[in-house]
């Protein structure tokens, strides 16, 4: 029988996680739709393609925000199970948002704040990774995907219980999400990014 607590705690999270900060932000910024741009999702990424840094950055700030909360929330009112499934949901929410017909975004920003939420050096440890291969191949999909398997990796291999299932198990999600950019890897079509501020 499932635990009541992880269902409360799923709830909250899916909750969580299913605000579409994206689209919100972009069009309180009269950015208009940001699914009709770009990759036609609703994360950081694709936010950027609006030409607002800031409204990038803080949707970026949001679902990481989103994926930590529920975390630390269920953590703290029931127990460390509770809040894997807190973030679990979280993430499940961004991915697959009720409210936009189970369109959202690909799970980076708000998986770091999951991260943060049930193992902080493990949200350290992908942000530096990001950033390492994002610098050397310029190219954001690749920096993630980089980032979550060694994170997976790592956290399989050293930390014992749920957790080292959850972090797998997320990993192959995120790849999922992320199955059309591997493609384009593949075939050397990955557009790069820029850090430039001509953006």
């Amino acid at each position: 029988m499932i635990n009541s607590s992880f269902i409360y705690a799923g709830i909250l999270g899916y909750l969580c996680g299913s605000i579409p900060f994206g689209l919100l932000l972009t069009k309180a910024a009269g950015l208009g739709d940001v699914r009709k741009i770009g990759s036609g999702n609703i994360g950081a990424t694709n936010v950027l393609r609006t030409g607002s840094r800031w409204i990038a950055g803080l949707t970026l700030l949001l679902d990481m925000v989103k994926g930590f909360a529920p975390v630390l929330i269920a953590s703290t009112i029931w127990n460390g199970d509770a809040a894997i499934a807190a973030g679990a949901a979280a993430l499940a929410g961004h991915i697959f948002p009720v409210w936009l017909r189970f369109q959202g975004g690909k799970g980076i920003a708000t998986y770091i704040g999951v991260l943060a939420g049930l193992h902080w050096p493990f949200a350290i440890l992908f942000i530096v990774v990001w950033l390492a291969v994002a610098v050397a191949s310029r190219k954001s999909s690749l920096s993630a995907l980089a980032a979550t398997t060694i994170v997976a990796v790592i956290g399989f291999v050293m930390v014992p219980g749920h957790l080292s299932i959850a972090l797998l198990v997320i990993g192959i999600v995120i790849f999922i999400t992320h199955r059309a950019n591997v493609l384009r890897l593949l075939r050397k079509q990955e557009p790069t990014i820029s850090f430039s501020n001509k953006v």
